[in-house]
């Protein structure tokens, strides 16, 4: 069999498929197809009962007798037939499916007059057991005349789009209508796809002598090229949404630029709050908060407290921190415990140091490492940290 330019690699997707899997690939095919719905949907119900009969013989053994095997490859023949049919309503070109649809119509008549032929041609009864149920299925068959037609929309548009001039209406009509079929995209490159499209198809019907339907697809061409653009001046309304659309664009632009300029803005500022920091105050400074020193001297557990609460953000509680450094008190591991919370104070503001620092400061004076921390608490109050901190914990 030979088959047009255009349809072979839709062929070769089906090439080596029995009948029931044809079958099959038609009915997706009918799912998803974007004209001719309820003829392609038809058309499917109506293969599923030949399928239903199919279903019920040995493929494999009838390919075996040669009186089957023939009528058997000819009516898988028809099936890539009708699956190319069905498969070129979603993806071939609207224009050219709306012009070609009586053409359509009558090529699924007669689709299903030669599948049903072929289906009678074949000695199925005598290959069976039980004759009674499978004439009964072939009577069903042969009773199930689905109508092909086109619908009102349909119609109307086919008379539309082979006018040989289109009005500003009928262009609106039509633009509106080629835009449905190409959800998400812009009707400029919808036209673009309808143009490459038809294109196509030309060169499919030259290599088969259709000039016909060659002069049909070179009107459809000149619509997508000429006849549709050429109306856009004409039409006020696509003017004003144009205008629209543009000054949105416009608008929209403007504010990216302004959001990157005012991102980019936080991030240079971001960049330096990541940059490591110093001790507001020196490990050994501890007599600059006198009040401070002598509190902490006396009962240092209430300024570890403090610490370790701003350290955890809040998640260790107070009493829990006095708790836990008075039992490494007693076990003589005090300054590894608390030398950890000084590591994520440490963390927590970006300041420079490694845990060897945080370790040699608590055991060098414990003291003075808490009262440096506390006050570096402050500082950062007072400068604004507890937002600083809060971000930090959030990113």
């Amino acid at each position: 069999m030979v088959f047009p330019v255009g349809d072979v690699a839709t062929v070769a997707q089906i090439a080596g498929l029995d009948s029931l899997k044809l079958i099959a690939a038609v009915a997706a095919a009918a799912k998803n197809a974007r004209m001719h719905k309820k003829n392609c949907r038809n058309f499917a119900q109506h293969l599923k009962l030949i399928g239903n009969l199919l279903e019920k013989l040995r493929l494999s053994e009838l390919r075996e007798h040669p009186e089957t095997s023939e009528p058997l490859e000819r009516l898988e023949e028809a099936l890539r037939k009708a699956y190319i049919l069905v498969n070129s309503c979603k993806n071939k070109s609207y224009l050219y499916l709306l012009a070609m649809g009586w053409n359509i119509v009558n090529q699924f008549k007669l689709r299903q007059a030669e599948i049903d032929r072929l289906l009678q041609i074949i000695p199925l009864i005598s290959l069976v057991d039980n004759n009674r149920v499978r004439w009964q299925q072939l009577r069903e068959i042969q009773r199930d005349q689905k109508e092909y037609t086109l619908d009102e929309d349909e119609l109307r548009l086919q008379e539309t789009v082979l006018k040989p001039d289109l009005s500003v209406n009928e262009s609106r009509e039509l633009r509106r209508n080629l835009s449905r079929n190409y959800p998400g995209l812009a009707l400029e490159e919808a036209l673009r796809k309808e143009n490459k499209k038809l294109k196509k198809e030309l060169q499919k019907m030259q290599s088969l002598m259709e000039e016909d339907q060659c002069d049909v697809i070179r009107r459809l061409i000149d619509i997508t090229e000429t006849d549709v653009k050429g109306t856009y001046e004409k039409d006020p309304d696509y003017m004003k949404e144009a205008k629209k659309y543009e000054q949105s664009n416009y608008e929209q632009s403007n504010s990216d630029a302004y959001t990157y300029q005012e991102s980019h803005k936080s991030n240079e500022t971001a960049s330096k709050s990541w940059q490591l920091q110093d001790w507001h105050h020196d490990l050994y400074g501890c007599c600059g908060s006198p009040l401070l020193c002598v509190g902490t001297f006396l009962c240092p557990c209430c300024t570890f407290a403090t610490v370790a609460a701003t350290a955890t953000n809040g998640i260790m509680p107070k009493h829990a921190a006095c708790t836990n450094c008075l039992i490494y008190t007693m076990v003589l591991s005090c300054c590894f415990y608390t030398c950890c919370f000084r590591r994520k104070l440490r963390k927590l503001y970006n300041i420079e140091g490694g845990s060897c620092d945080d370790c040699w400061a608590h055991f060098l004076c414990f003291c003075c490492a808490l009262v440096q921390e506390a006050r570096e608490i402050k500082a950062r109050e007072r400068d604004g940290g507890n937002c600083h901190t809060l971000l930090l914990f959030i990113t």
